[in-house]
């Protein structure tokens, strides 16, 4: 079977190409392909009108268990440029998009993170956590990787590339400025943070924030029943009273916890729902990567007892999110 869905694919590809334009204008926007919303976000950013930008992953979608789609496939062979995350986010993508890359012009833009900074993966040997977005001084050096990215396609568009980077990185910089004096505001011995799989790691790091993560760093990556039961004694055990679901991971083992403290007499609550591995809806201001960790970091603190502007950085937040 995965062998016949290889050749399927790989036949796709070759079609596509066959029926790919050939000589380009320059002044067409650059066709892109990014794989998730947060790096179609930033290379809207980056590239402004100069670039035209599909978006594989929308809201809700986890990237781990991500498969390209016939669609995904004729979209990826006709870009310009295809934009992926790496550091083994697209589990289930990466054998197409290494081929792919054979062919296409295909770029990990997380995979040139100075090494130093990232995370080590605890099920894969010498594979990263790849969850770099959820800290805007990480964030930044993919943005840059993007410029980059696109300055390569289009040498010509570099100067106009350079401005929108650096405006867009002002802005990053002001959310990180943001989210450390938020999450200063976290109460000491609730600084606990616990979530259906391991996505904020980096998050933890940076803020001095306790994470626990009910599955491992993929989705992948099953919760028995012995997991269920220990992180319930941990509940009920630290008296900690605030878990968190998120947009892109079924709420089924949060609930179990909830309901397995009860059972023993300890009350927890859910302290927000969380974008992990996905953007909010298109078109909202939580669908843009700003507004993404704005509102985790605004639900996060507040979930956590930290006094909190309401509506968040700049009062956008949607009301009731």
């Amino acid at each position: 079977m995965i062998r016949r869905q290889f050749l399927i694919a790989s036949s796709l590809i070759v079609a596509a190409l066959t029926l790919s334009p050939v000589g380009a204008q320059a002044e067409q926007p650059l066709k892109v392909v990014a794989t998730t919303g947060m790096i179609a976000d930033a290379t809207r950013e980056v590239g402004g009108d100069l670039v035209d930008v599909r978006g594989l992953m929308g809201p809700g979608v986890d990237p781990h268990a991500y498969r390209q789609t016939r669609s995904d496939i004729v979209a990826m062979t006709r870009a310009d440029l295809v934009l992926a995350h790496g550091l083994y986010l697209e589990a289930q993508m990466e054998s197409f998009l290494q081929d792919l890359g054979r062919k296409r012009n295909v770029i990990a833009v997380a995979d040139e993170i100075p090494r130093e900074l990232l995370r080590g993966h605890d099920s894969y040997e010498d594979k990263f956590d790849p969850h770099v977005w959820m800290v805007p001084d990480l964030w930044a050096h993919v943005v840059r990787n993007i410029q980059d990215a696109l300055t390569a396609a289009r040498p010509e568009a570099a100067d106009i590339f350079a401005t929108n980077a650096d405006k867009h990185l002002e802005q990053v910089d002001r959310l990180a400025s943001y989210a450390r004096q938020t999450m200063n505001g976290v109460p000491q011995d609730a600084r606990v943070l616990l979530t259906a799989h391991d996505a904020f790691g980096y998050f933890g790091d940076a803020y001095g924030i306790e994470v626990l993560g009910i599955q491992g760093i993929s989705t992948e990556s099953e919760a028995g029943l012995n997991r269920i039961s220990e992180m319930v004694d941990i509940l009920v055990d630290r008296g900690i009273g605030a878990v968190f679901v998120e947009t892109s991971v079924s709420d089924r083992n949060i609930r179990a916890l909830i309901e397995g403290a009860a059972a023993r007499g300890h009350e927890v609550r859910v302290g927000g729902e969380l974008f992990s591995d996905a953007m909010g809806p298109d078109g909202s201001y939580e669908g843009t990567y700003i507004g993404m960790i704005d509102h985790n970091v605004t639900v996060i603190a507040g979930g956590l007892g930290a006094d909190v502007v309401e509506r968040g950085m700049d009062g956008k937040l949607s009301a009731g999110m």
